[in-house]
């Protein structure tokens, strides 16, 4: 599920304002003296007053117009670069926040302050190493501090550097331990390190010191889906949704709520739920260019135009293609389909749907948000309607039964998984079965959903199977340390797999078997009919339900009982995968 950040301090909390509005002020001088300020310092003095005071009211917009006002009286006033960053910080213009929170860091005479904050934004960013070097300056000279250790220990946790994390905040906690902010951090990294049921308690207690608590309370949810239990997660997501405000938040939470109903088949909600994807709340919402008005669940879809959007990633794409074989039947002979999905996947997308235009999406981002369009052919086409493709459930998959049970819904080009039946044909005999094992991005929570690959060791040695790599990206250390350790995986000629994904279709519709997590290669396959086993968390959602894979029938998953602990997972494949062997050899 999304995280929320367990981050602390607010640059524009009453406290801070009132800070910042003291040094704003010029300085007392001894009676007689005159004050010497020029006209433009009194100026400048005036304009950040009344941008702090937009800021209080949040119009940040405005507050931001003055700072950059007072910056071009003073364009090396620290004070001023510190309120344009915080106004526009809490404007969402991150970006260009972080740019001037760094020019108030060289100028600033409160530079440690001016650290903090900056160090926060750092790691919204994902610039870890630069929070973390902030806040150390910070504690440098503030040792002790609750909020910079926090903030800390978080920057330290989201690099995956768990001991060190749970070494500072134990050490805080024991000179403040009613401190409730720490216990839910020390939470969060137990829980992201894979101790999911040992971060329980940490939980409880921030509950205990306080129960508004709501983000160790939805912390506390993902951690319950994570323990295979989705309705006490559920239960504990709509408590937290009662005590938020912050957009960024309420969004966050309702985009869990969504993936967690689509994880127990809660159908006819969670899809109306995960519209909240779309909310620029959101850092990671995509906003699309329209074409026509926007599709809704009971639109007339007969002879008309629609363009339907790919989103999310890679393999998100191709799990919510599901439907559009049901879109095509609804827009009849007389209707068009305009297809933009990723550039890789336009000649699979094409053959699967012949009658459909289907075109490249492009995406840019912009002052940190995500825009794509459509690449439209020339002269564009009338368009009627437009939609997300995810939005198509609404009404086409609001219950288990509306899954069609035919094996795929995509079309592998049928003269590439002959040649690759050829080539695996020559290769010798055997049980020609496709492992990977990880994705392109292993960092924080994602690492726990992927099985480590020294305990797909029990798997790699069954004998009797030719095991065929499809792990794109770099994968040199694990084959080098299976080949060290006995076990080979052949990886097969002349075939791009992380790019090449219309011949990496081909190669997964000609082996006998894949197996690995839920991955862009794993999605392909399934969609293409091939047989999947599929390594999952009992916080998958993308089966959309407690078992198998509704839009994939060819697909059996194989789920940890506790979040982390795979060792049991890889003997049971292993075990069915020697029985699969057996099965062959009898045949």
């Amino acid at each position: 599920m999304p995280a929320l950040d367990s981050l602390v301090g607010d640059a524009a909390s009453p406290e801070a304002l009132s800070r910042l509005s003291r040094a704003s002020r010029p300085a007392r001088r001894a009676v007689g003296k005159k004050a010497g300020r020029s006209p433009a310092a009194s100026r400048a003095t005036l304009l950040l007053q009344s941008s702090l005071k937009a800021i209080a009211a949040q119009d940040y917009a405005e507050a931001s117009q003055l700072a950059l006002k007072a910056l071009k009286l003073d364009e090396r006033s620290g004070l001023a670069w510190h309120i344009l960053a915080i106004a526009q910080e809490k404007a969402g213009d991150l970006v260009q926040a972080f740019t001037a929170y760094e020019a108030a860091v060289r100028l600033s005479a409160d530079e440690a302050t001016v650290a903090f904050d900056l160090g926060r934004l750092a790691h919204r960013l994902g610039y870890l190493e630069i929070a973390e070097k902030l806040l150390t300056r910070y504690l440098s000279r503030h040792p002790g501090n609750v909020e910079a250790t926090n903030n800390l220990a978080c920057a330290l946790r989201d690099q995956n550097r768990y001991d060190e994390a749970i070494e500072i905040l134990r050490d805080v906690i024991g000179i403040h331990p009613t401190e409730p902010i720490l216990w839910n951090s020390l939470g969060t990294v137990l829980s992201e390190r894979g101790d999911a049921a040992q971060s329980l308690p940490f939980y409880d207690e921030a509950l205990r010191l306080d129960p508004d608590f709501y983000k160790a309370r939805y912390n506390r949810a993902n951690v319950r889906m994570g323990l295979g239990q989705p309705l006490l997660a559920i239960a504990d997501i709509d408590e937290a949704l009662t005590g938020v405000t912050a957009p960024t938040e309420v969004a966050t939470m309702k985009m869990a709520k969504a993936l967690t109903q689509m994880a127990v088949g809660q159908l006819d909600q969670a899809f109306d739920t995960y519209e909240v994807r779309l909310d620029t709340a959101l850092a990671d919402a995509v906003t699309f260019a329209p074409g026509g008005e926007r599709w809704a669940p009971g639109d007339t879809l007969a002879g008309r135009t629609l363009l339907v959007y790919g989103e999310q990633g890679l393999g998100d794409e191709i799990l919510f293609a599901n439907p559009l074989g049901d879109v095509v039947e609804a827009l009849g002979p007389d209707g068009t389909l305009i297809l933009a999905v990723e550039h890789r996947l336009v000649p699979l997308f094409q053959r699967s749907y012949p009658s459909a235009t289907v075109v490249r999406h492009r995406s840019v981002r912009h002052l940190g948000r995500l825009y794509r369009a459509a690449d439209l052919p020339d002269p564009v086409p009338p368009i009627d309607l437009w939609t997300p493709m995810a939005s198509l459930f609404r009404q086409f998959r609001t219950r288990a039964e509306a899954f069609p049970a035919t094996r795929g819904f995509l079309t592998p080009d049928p003269d590439r998984v002959a040649h690759w039946r050829d080539v695996l044909a020559g290769a010798g005999p055997g049980l020609n079965v496709g492992v990977l094992w990880k994705s392109l991005i292993m960092k924080g929570a994602r690492v726990r959903v992927y099985s480590p690959f020294e305990m797909w060791r029990p798997v790699l040695s069954v004998p009797g199977v030719r095991f065929v790599n499809l792990q794109y990206g770099d994968a040199s250390a694990e084959l080098e340390a299976a080949r060290a350790a006995g076990l080979e995986i052949w990886t097969p000629p002349g075939i791009d797999l992380k790019d090449d994904l219309d011949d990496l279709a081909a190669l997964c519709a000609a082996l006998d078997l894949v197996i690995g997590p839920a991955t862009a290669t794993t999605n392909i396959a399934a969609a293409c009919g091939a047989p999947v086993w599929m390594t999952s968390t009992g916080e998958a959602w993308s089966g959309f339900g407690p078992k198998g894979y509704l839009c994939y029938p060819t697909v059996e998953v194989f789920r940890t009982a506790v979040l982390g602990e795979w060792a049991e997972v890889m003997d049971r494949i292993a075990t069915a995968l020697s029985a699969e062997v057996a099965q062959r050899h009898a045949a």
